[in-house]
């Protein structure tokens, strides 16, 4: 068939441009799937942590699998879902595993086991058919809404539950059996025997830190970088985030040597990711030795609080030339009700450090209908964006706050589609000619949202929406006749 030939010669393109890659014989197979497209599953540092360790986990093998490019074509030309290393069958697998990032990817999810030729839901598979266990970091603040499709839900820091997992699977081959011994053991969240009941989430040792790339490969969002985790966690107690100071006990900080030895000597391109990584008390002296080590660099989240003009020369030196960093609340007094500590001063610090080092402009991540925002709140932001334009060209990146679960801000309201989207065209109007302003959808983030607050109901929802044809119109018709009591959320207009 013409579709497959092209879709195996894409798939063996890439496996040539890759660097790490990992062809292993074992008894037993784990397809790792990751429910978005290759380019933007092989940026995730998670996925490729696991993939690596469960390589190394004795008997077994795991391979890649990932959602097409193009669904429909892949589902018109009847193609199944295939494995990278071995171009194997997922369904032949003896697990999958899937890796989700965020609640939108529950639809990549649908997909790839419908192209896998199982049953979506968990209840209908056979004892023949492979396990389905989910992970990843959807699992620290709800996955709730997987409960219908998975078997088991890894909750939490993978590192040793992944190694746990696949050695529970081997010790009992009774599919019930293996479920009932999965419900007892920490970390592991059983659907059909726990129902909503969650366990807490698990912490990995720190021994098994910095959690790294085993793969480089140009074919991605974050080009031939290799990523790897200085830190884990985070000290900060902002309450919007999932992340915060109460998850897994803070921040926990790499050696700067521990990290360095990690990174192989071809990679040219290393990208430092983690909540927090500008907390890190080396912070410096790592990036330091990066760059006069002659690579480029690049960090997941800059804290414009921890911003000095000794890191910033040596982010320009490594290759940067847009500042990207956050304020998240549109006022000052909006960033003192969340427990963000970033003030005016230290973004007006971090711009003038921007143009002083020779970068071309500054990115600032803004959140727009947080509970108690006014009117007046966005006109401050207006106000000071403009006095930031001033020193420096401005984007702002906007996107509406969705409450998430295990936080303190957990279940306040959506603010509604209609008034984001007011909020976001006074922003516009006050901003034009002056600043880029990218805001993403209001009617998507009240889908984000929906899924964020739900229970298990509301991953049937997501499978009625999906199956209806995925327009925003299918998820607000889905979500209005649901009438479960958790998931009874107002479809605002």
């Amino acid at each position: 068939m013409k579709g497959f030939h092209e879709f195996r010669a894409q798939m063996r393109a890439r496996l040539d441009d890759e660097i790490g890659t990992i062809h292993r014989d074992a008894s037993r197979r784990v397809a790792l799937v990751y429910p978005s497209p290759y380019h933007v599953a092989m940026s995730s540092l998670g996925f490729q942590a696991i993939y690596r360790l469960m390589n190394g986990v004795e008997g077994w093998a795991a391979e890649r699998a990932f959602l097409p490019d193009d669904v429909e074509a892949h589902r018109r030309a009847q193609l199944p879902l295939v494995t990278y290393e071995g171009e194997r069958h997922v369904s032949g697998c003896d697990l999958i595993a899937f890796s989700v990032a965020y609640e939108l990817e529950l639809t990549g999810l649908f997909d790839c086991l419908s192209l896998a030729g199982l049953p979506l839901f968990a209840a209908e598979r056979t004892a023949k058919q492979p396990l389905v266990v989910c992970g990843g970091p959807l699992t620290f603040s709800n996955p709730l809404p997987l409960g219908p499709f998975a078997d088991v839900v890894a909750m939490g820091e993978a590192e040793e539950l992944a190694t746990s997992l696949l050695e529970a699977v081997d010790a009992e081959p009774d599919r019930q059996r293996l479920l009932a011994l999965l419900a007892t053991m920490p970390g592991f969240w059983v659907p059909s025997i726990h129902g909503e009941s969650l366990p807490p989430v698990a912490k990995a040792d720190d021994s098994l830190l910095p959690a790294r790339s085993q793969i480089v490969t140009p074919n991605t969002e974050l080009r031939s970088m290799f990523l790897i985790e200085p830190e884990r966690g985070c000290s900060r107690g902002c309450t919007y985030c999932v992340m915060r100071r109460s998850t897994n006990g803070g921040m926990r900080k790499v050696s700067p040597d521990v990290v360095l030895d990690a990174i192989p000597a071809h990679v040219e391109r290393v990208g430092l990711v983690g909540a927090a990584v500008t907390d890190h008390p080396k912070i410096a002296e790592i990036v330091r030795r990066l760059v006069d080590g002659g690579r480029h660099i690049g960090i997941s989240s800059l804290r414009a609080d921890r911003l000095t003009d000794e890191l910033v020369g040596l982010l320009a030196r490594g290759g940067y030339r847009t500042l990207t960093t956050a304020s998240d609340g549109a006022s000052e007094r909006l960033r003192v009700t969340i427990e963000r500590k970033t003030k005016e001063k230290h973004l007006v610090r971090a711009a003038e450090l921007a143009r002083a080092h020779g970068m071309k402009g500054l990115k600032l991540y803004e959140m727009v209908g947080l509970p108690t925002e006014t009117d007046e709140d966005i006109d401050e932001l207006v106000r000071f964006s403009t006095e930031l334009s001033k020193v420096i060209p401005l984007a702002l990146g906007v996107a509406p706050f969705v409450a998430k679960r295990n936080t303190p801000l957990d279940g306040a309201g959506y603010a509604g589609i209609r008034e984001v989207e007011d909020k976001l065209e006074r922003l516009r109007k006050g901003l034009r000619g002056k600043v880029d302003v990218r805001p993403t959808s209001a009617r998507w983030a009240w889908v984000e949202y929906v899924l964020a607050q739900g229970g298990i109901e509301a991953g049937r929802r997501a499978l009625i929406a999906h199956q209806a044809g995925g327009t925003f119109a299918a998820w607000k018709k889905a979500f209005a006749e649901d009438g479960s009591k958790r998931s009874q959320l107002r479809v605002v207009q």
